[in-house]
């Protein structure tokens, strides 16, 4: 027999049993359809951890006050000030790794136009602070440091601020609002930003000069940083060793004997990020492990469909009229590999769907890695060779006489 009629025969015999070849092809369809589900699922939250944290800002560090104690019950860091003005000023000009260095002294307030007002965060800082964040403006611009120094009554705002305080698509570039009773100018609206990964609204803010803050908003506590330094590394690669730095930089700054803990508290962002990437890639692992059980399924079921028992009778008829050994046994693999690459494509068609549903629900980007589809649809097809060469090899070996007395 020919390779060509040996396909041809396959492939009657499997259409002439369609249930047993779709319900064997199933294991094989769940299979890979779920590896490719899981991995691309699991490739877009992880995308979504990375934009995350890259919308919080570049290569970032959270600079923070230290603790208070009262009667043995502890305030957490930021509740008792410890940082001062001298210290971002120390940052910016010792620390080479530090690229940007900025305050963040935030309040809630009511922001008021002539029909709406809106209760949102007020932060007050400088322009490196929009350097720091990797926040651009979408219209007019931020503050400068003539702002800073004249404590002028400007404000920059989120685009939610906007939407809400004068409708999706305006300009208020000139506008006057009121915060806490005191008439400012809208200079600038900063681009759409997002969520961050604990689902705060980062445009939901509206953003004046830390000198403005002080006089106006909020009295500061005059030589002390009443909030936090947001500091910005040169590079990613550089965010541990500026960490490192800052850190000696403040305790010999404070006075702080070797041996006692700091009087302030250092967030690495980066650090966090990397810390859920690696769980997010972790998890997608162990659903792909758990989703490539099925391939093994479905490969275990492959022995039912070429089971050699229910079709003895067909074995010993074409041994009896000139099927040879290698014929039978060819047959066999080609039936149990054909099965096993159309269930594959089938389970390809059905993971992408999966994938884009879930997607679509959860709001995560769609990633697909043509590498996972190959790896999956090739894997599909060892599993039927390897799980269909037993019975293939059984059914060769029969003896024709025995098998056409089979009953």
């Amino acid at each position: 027999m020919t390779g060509l009629q040996t396909i041809r025969i396959a492939g009657k015999a499997l259409m002439r049993n369609k249930l047993r070849s779709f319900l064997t092809a199933l294991g094989i369809i769940i299979g890979v359809g779920a590896v490719i589900a899981m991995v691309a699922i699991g490739d877009g939250a992880k995308a979504m951890v990375e934009k995350s944290y890259a919308a919080m800002g570049s290569n970032l560090l959270v600079v923070m006050s230290g603790t208070t104690t009262a009667g043995g019950a502890h305030g957490g860091f930021g509740s008792m000030p410890t940082l001062t003005w001298d210290d971002l000023a120390a940052i910016q000009r010792e620390v080479p790794t530090v690229q940007y260095a900025a305050p963040q002294l935030r309040t809630t307030a009511q922001v008021i136009t002539e029909e709406q007002n809106w209760t949102t965060s007020v932060t007050g800082t400088t322009s490196d602070y929009f350097l720091v964040r990797s926040w651009p403006t979408a219209a007019g611009a931020t503050f400068g440091p003539s702002d800073i120094d004249g404590a002028t009554k400007v404000v920059v705002m989120g685009q939610t601020v906007v939407d809400k305080l004068f409708g999706p698509g305006a300009d208020p570039i000139g506008q006057m609002v009121r915060i806490r009773n005191i008439p400012f100018q809208v200079v600038g609206v900063l681009a759409r930003k997002g969520q961050s990964p604990m689902g705060q609204d980062y445009d939901d803010g509206v953003f004046i000069p830390s000198t403005t803050y002080m006089t106006k908003i909020q009295g500061g506590l005059k030589k002390y940083l009443q909030g936090t330094i947001m500091a910005s590394a040169r590079s990613a690669d550089a965010t541990a060793k500026a960490q490192r730095q800052i850190t000696s930089l403040l305790r010999e700054r404070h006075s702080l004997p070797k041996g006692t803990d700091d009087d302030f508290s250092i967030r690495n962002l980066a650090e966090m990020a990397s810390a859920q990437q690696e769980g997010t890639k972790t998890l997608t692992t162990l659903l792909a492990s758990i989703a490539a059980v099925s391939l093994l399924v479905g490969g275990i079921m492959n022995i039912m469909l070429v089971s050699v028992t229910e079709r003895t009778r067909e074995i010993g008829l074409r041994m009896a009229v000139g099927a040879r050994r290698f014929d039978i046994l060819t047959q066999f693999l080609v039936e149990a590999l054909t099965l096993s690459i159309a269930g594959g494509i089938v389970g390809v068609a059905l993971g992408l769907g999966i994938g884009q549903q879930l997607s679509d629900r959860f709001g995560w980007p769609l990633l697909i890695r043509p590498q996972i589809i190959v790896i999956a649809v090739g894997f599909s097809a060892v599993v039927g060779i390897g799980f269909g060469l037993y019975p293939a090899r059984k059914a060769s070996r029969l003896d024709p006489i025995e098998a056409l007395r089979f009953e």
